[in-house]
């Protein structure tokens, strides 16, 4: 006994299909750029050993669309060691990765900016310590990133700008004025 396929059936099956597409794909992680500079060696050396150095990291996230539901996110990583006015090295990475989205639009931007860097995330922290360590130094271990927090306030930030520019007229006076 055959059955004939009910509309019930067909849209299962297609549901089932949707729900197999993972919603997000990395199709590539590369670096981009990397830069490591240590000036004052080997006299830093000494200096490290006298007096508890300065480390200063600097993270951001871009994302570019590069076709439909296909994007790169890049991760930029600055680190600089210094003891005084003294800089014992910077470390420069941007880390990059592919992804094609399968998400509703209205969740792109906080899956380019919070998800995809979390994936990337720890790749780019070993790329960091090995590069530092591979420079003399101890490694540079990034701790954990917060992107949902870099996410709202460059959120808030958006806002905040945008609130200005409607505050001012054409022609870049105050319309309060």
């Amino acid at each position: 006994m055959t059955t004939e396929p009910t509309d019930d059936t067909e849209q299962a099956a297609a549901e089932t299909d949707e729900a197999a597409v993972p919603p997000i794909s990395i199709n590539a992680q590369y670096i981009k750029d990397l830069s490591f500079e240590a000036p004052a060696t080997p006299g830093i050396f000494a200096q490290m050993q006298a007096q508890e150095p300065e480390v200063s990291i600097n993270i951001n996230v871009n994302a570019q669309p590069l076709q439909d539901d296909v994007f790169e996110v890049q991760l930029h990583i600055r680190g600089e060691c210094s003891i005084g006015e003294t800089t014992a090295f910077v470390v420069e990475l941007v880390y990059g990765g592919v992804f094609t989205l399968s998400v509703p639009d209205e969740h792109v931007q906080a899956v380019l900016l919070v998800e995809c860097p979390r994936l990337l995330f720890p790749f780019a922290r070993n790329i960091v310590a090995d590069a530092s360590r591979d420079g003399g130094f101890p490694p540079l271990m990034l701790a954990p990133v917060d992107f949902v927090a870099m996410f709202q306030q460059q959120q808030v930030a958006a806002q905040v700008e945008a609130a200005a520019g409607a505050k001012k007229g054409g022609n870049g006076e105050d319309k309060d004025a």
